[in-house]
């Protein structure tokens, strides 16, 4: 039997509705089901929003804790956690129009709902703030990363812009405030390569490798900001993960207030939002896919280039 097709729900406190598929399987009610299926969540949670009324069937009637178990159906429900850490900061949309918005993310914001943030993301603040239920990143920054990112409007123009990303036809600049070292500084600037892959054991963390270089970045002195520190400007010219973090602590010039290069910190109980990453996402550039009208967007956030190394 064919499934119904996929419900239109409303956003709630600017949080998509999640679908899940039910297979075939042993389970008495809906409850034992979302138990088993999604543990992260606590059966004792499971049931209030149940009770609640937030757990909907294929026809969007909602469903109750002894509700049985019927295979080949979807469930929809919205993430919800009792708690999140507070990010400060605003997120600033630049340019909103029928297909793209952009907006300035600040750090240690997620781009999307991940792990302990849901509300405290991106992609809910913007649709809580403009009501578009579509909205969708077309590429991602780090939670630790600051700066420019894209959204794209509504799904028939959306792989047109996720393709710019795709192919590289897109033009990104960032800064950087970091060590000075005199040996880097007079190579200044350089293209640097590099092969990097993910690290065996410290799964966050990218290592440079041998082999042929899959990552490339344009890297020249802005300023110097001190005896010991500089403001630099980075051109990647691809997307490996990490690549900027990576390769400049591979070159001696660790990003300030990075917890992952060199060495992995712990996970912080409570976030220290006093020392941010010193990354910036600064200007994105590229020739629009639908209009063919060129764009560059320059964003409005500065580094904090007073922040003293600790």
């Amino acid at each position: 039997m064919a499934r119904p097709p996929k419900l239109d729900l409303p956003l709630r406190e600017g949080v998509a509705a999640s679908a899940l598929a039910c297979p075939p399987g042993p389970w008495p009610t809906v409850l034992d089901f979302l138990a088993e299926r999604l543990p992260l969540v606590a059966r004792d949670d499971w049931a209030a929003r149940l009770q609640r009324g937030d757990v909907l069937d294929d026809t969007g009637a909602p469903l109750t804790p002894d509700a049985p178990y019927r295979a080949q159906r979807r469930l929809y429900y919205w993430r919800w956690l009792a708690a999140e850490p507070e990010v400060p900061g605003q997120a600033r949309v630049l340019h909103l129009d029928e297909h793209l918005l952009v907006a300035d993310k600040p750090h240690f914001l997620p781009v999307t709902p991940t792990g302990r943030y849901v509300q405290q993301t991106l992609l809910t603040r913007l649709r809580r703030e403009t009501g578009l239920a579509d909205l969708s990143p077309v590429h991602r920054l780090d939670r630790e990363t600051a700066g420019l990112t894209l959204f794209s409007v509504q799904p028939a123009t959306r792989d047109a812009y996720q393709r710019l990303f795709r192919d590289r036809d897109v033009e990104k600049v960032y800064e950087a405030i970091a060590p000075w070292r005199d040996e880097v500084a007079a190579r200044l600037p350089l293209s640097y390569d590099s092969r990097l892959e993910e690290h065996p054991v410290d799964f966050m963390q990218m290592r440079t490798v041998a082999g042929e270089p899959n990552a490339r970045t344009r890297i020249a002195l802005i300023e110097r900001l001190a005896a010991d520190r500089a403001r630099y400007e980075l051109r990647p010219h691809s997307g490996v993960k990490h690549q900027l973090r990576a390769q400049l602590c591979a070159l001696g010039l660790p990003i300030e207030g990075d917890r992952i290069y060199p060495v992995l910190q712990p996970v912080e109980d409570e976030v220290d939002f006093s020392r941010p990453l010193q990354l910036l996402a600064r200007e994105i550039a590229f020739t629009d896919p639908i209009s063919g009208q060129s764009r560059r967007f320059v964003t409005s956030l500065e580094l904090a280039g007073s922040i003293a190394p600790g």
